[in-house]
């Protein structure tokens, strides 16, 4: 599993996320899916190919709405950084499989419930490959009236709308912002909204963001204080202006340093000392090497 795949999935495998991005996306921000009415499903199919082997698809995030004992649906989550084009193929793979399970469980049942999955798109640019799987195949025109069509749903992040982003109750409402901000403006100005799962956030950021600035904050356990995003950026902040000092004085005293070598070299040579003696010295005085120690001749 990549990455990406373990980021997305420490944030958005809380149920309050799930239920929250379901919530804003596909109801406009009416609550009809609450967290406690999901459970955890696999996101592990197996099936038998052609070569008699078995073989195994892997949902990025999956849950099972019930009410009650009342199964409503299969929700499944797929995050993208990039546009592929043979997405549609890939969607249909998960969601038969998911029904080829309900037939397996549930032979000779009437009852079975649907399954939905949606894309999160995080590209700076709009989705510009194919959402349906008639766009991606290469039919035939005779048989283009037989060939059944299967849409997928993909969900923008960067290109929400400010109300869009407003909707989100749970942590991901930080995340649509940053995306957003980013696209617009290539500069984030943080929220001071308390959050929930403080290392989940930071920890997807890191992963999508320009540069590891979200992971250091977390592998430094700096993270484990920080409960906004705008304590997140002043101690990020903090932290570089430490580096930068340290930089700073790293540097000065390398050429201290050097002056010192140079200044003690003029000095012996002066005094008339052969070559020979003053690159002993400055060897054993500051540890250099020959080759090193010759180029202050």
């Amino acid at each position: 599993m990549g990455q990406k795949d373990m980021a997305e999935k420490l944030l958005e495998d809380y149920n309050d996320v799930f239920a929250d991005i379901l919530n804003v996306l596909l109801f406009n921000g009416k609550q009809i899916i609450h967290p406690e009415s999901l459970k955890e499903t696999k996101t592990k199919s197996q099936y038998k190919a052609s070569d008699a082997n078995l073989h195994e698809i892997e949902r990025d995030v999956a849950k099972l709405w019930e009410e009650g004992n009342v199964s409503f649906a299969l929700c499944g989550i797929e995050n993208q950084t990039k546009a592929e084009k043979g997405m549609p193929l890939r969607i249909i793979n998960y969601d038969g499989a998911s029904y080829r399970s309900q037939l397996l469980k549930k032979e000779g049942s009437t009852k079975y419930y649907p399954v939905l999955t949606i894309i999160l798109y995080f590209g700076k640019a709009h989705w510009n490959h194919p959402k349906t799987l008639k766009e991606v195949l290469d039919i035939p025109p005779e048989l283009e009236e037989y060939i059944n069509d299967y849409k997928i749903h993909v969900f923008e992040i960067a290109w929400l709308t400010d109300e869009q982003v407003a909707m989100f109750q749970s942590d991901f409402r930080v995340v649509a912002e940053f995306f957003t901000q980013i696209r617009k403006n290539n500069a984030y100005k943080p929220s001071d909204k308390e959050l929930k799962h403080v290392d989940e956030v930071l920890k997807f950021l890191a992963v999508f963001g320009a540069s590891n600035k979200f992971a250091n904050l977390v592998s430094s356990g700096a993270s484990r204080e920080v409960k906004n995003m705008c304590e997140a950026i002043d101690r990020i902040e903090e932290r570089g202006i430490e580096k930068g000092i340290e930089k700073g004085i790293e540097k000065g005293l390398k050429e201290g340093i050097e002056k010192g070598i140079i200044s003690l070299v003029e000095a012996m040579q002066e005094l008339g000392q052969t070559n020979e003696v003053i690159l002993q010295m400055i060897m054993k005085k500051f540890a250099l090497t020959e080759e090193k120690a010759k180029t202050y001749l």
